[in-house]
């Protein structure tokens, strides 16, 4: 079993890039062994805010890191603002512990009101993830208000399908991800006393 995560930062109810999300969410569905969950950062809004400010964490929110880092591998999904990704997308990316993306392959996807808005799948969001050690996929999907119902919406489709099928790829060759214990860089207790000694 694969578990994949589909991380959107859609705002409004309803949300064009919970459209583009579900269709995500869908496409990874289709092969029944799979786990794929949906994680609205909508939801957890306040309490990404509050854990920037403060340090501290909801219960909530801790579940939903702890599920982005076990998953296998990622789609992001966020609107376009001022030409780049939305804030919320980023306060959520900014309160991720160091490394918890490294090596993990990831679709990137954004949503826009104009198909203009589209480089800032490589201009701006593939830039972040690389930085944060993601290995991003080459297809990404971007997807403008007209094409949702539209004659493009089979063309949008069917990107999303070209871009599972790349993460799958992706995931097949790339090497494991060691999982890390936090308390792999504890000093031994021997030494600690032997330290004490030379005090």
């Amino acid at each position: 079993m694969t578990r994949f995560v589909v991380i959107h930062a859609g705002l409004r109810v309803p949300s064009t890039t919970k459209l583009l999300a579900d269709g995500f969410a869908a496409a990874l569905a289709e092969q029944e062994s799979d786990e794929v969950r949906v994680i609205s950062l909508r939801d957890h809004a306040h309490a990404i805010v509050d854990a920037m400010l403060t340090g501290l964490q909801t219960e909530a929110l801790t579940e939903v890191i702890e599920e982005v880092a076990a998953a296998e591998a990622l789609v992001v999904v966020t609107p376009t603002f001022s030409a780049s990704y939305s804030g919320l997308f980023k306060s959520f990316v900014d309160i991720l512990e160091p490394g918890i993306l490294k090596g993990r392959p990831v679709v990137l996807a954004a949503t826009g009101g104009t198909a203009r808005h589209s480089l800032m799948l490589d201009f701006a969001l593939r830039p972040l993830l690389s930085y944060l050690g993601a290995l991003p996929a080459r297809t990404g999907v971007f997807a403008a208000t007209e094409d949702f119902g539209g004659a493009a919406a089979p063309q949008v489709q069917r990107r999303i399908q070209e871009a599972v099928s790349e993460l799958r790829s992706m995931m097949s060759c790339a090497p494991q991800r060691q999982v890390r214990d936090e308390y792999d860089d504890v000093a031994p207790f021997e030494d600690l006393l032997r330290g004490l000694g030379r005090a």
